[in-house]
């Protein structure tokens, strides 16, 4: 059997030219939902993420907690309007001629991130992406949230878990795929595919770059 080529995409500071967690903390003080010590705390576990010094999997536990009992279909709809009115305007211009280039080559693209499945699935929709991989919550039988996540996470290693599963799935090849991401959490799925595509990227990732001989793009 024939396998594909896809392109997978990152979405934080890849395809956005932002992390959009920013964003929905800001827009969290501003419903009320935290507090300004809780929005500060925020900022700078973003800022410990972009450096590559924080730990992701302990924080994303303790921030999913805060969201225990919210219904599953009330926070999609939500970050659906977020989304459309905050998020979508940062895409980068250059994000889009390269997924515009890899559908003509007839490459699935697949946004493969870190976000929430809310926002992933709502980013796939809008760009016109054939998949998404996610970090997504477990409800009870009314469809509120557990207050947990799904695992493994989509972070690290786990994203080439995620990924792994979607092109086995799909008779696609990561050997002769496509990975592009500015962060340095994502080295396991560049290792992963045969075309590491590095954008804008915090400084090891950069530095890892140049070693391994990998493109690196200003977008």
């Amino acid at each position: 059997m024939t396998r594909k080529t896809a392109a997978f995409f990152d979405l934080d500071r890849t395809l956005l030219d932002v992390n959009s967690a920013a964003l929905w903390a800001k827009h969290e003080l501003l419903s009320g939902n935290i507090s300004t010590l809780q929005f500060g705390r925020a900022l700078l576990w973003n800022l410990l993420y972009h450096l590559s010094l924080a730990d992701v999997e302990q924080a994303l536990n303790r921030a999913v907690q805060h969201y225990r009992g919210r219904l599953y279909d009330d926070l999609q709809e939500e970050t659906r309007r977020w989304f459309d009115s905050v998020v979508a305007q940062h895409l980068r211009p250059r994000a889009e001629l390269a997924l515009r280039a890899h559908k003509q080559q007839s490459h699935p693209l697949v946004l493969l991130t870190s976000a929430s499945s809310f926002e992933a699935s709502v980013a796939a929709s809008t760009w016109e992406l054939d998949a998404w991989l996610a970090n997504d919550f477990p409800t009870d039988p009314d469809g509120r949230l557990l207050g947990t996540l799904e695992t493994p996470l989509c972070y690290g290693p786990g994203k080439v878990t995620h990924a792994t599963r979607w092109a086995e799935a799909n008779s696609v090849d990561l050997r002769q795929s496509y990975f592009y991401s500015d962060s340095y959490s994502d080295l396991p799925m560049l290792e992963a595919v045969g075309h590491a595509r590095v954008i804008s990227p915090d400084p090891r990732l950069k530095r890892t770059a140049l070693k391994r001989g990998w493109p690196i793009l200003d977008w």
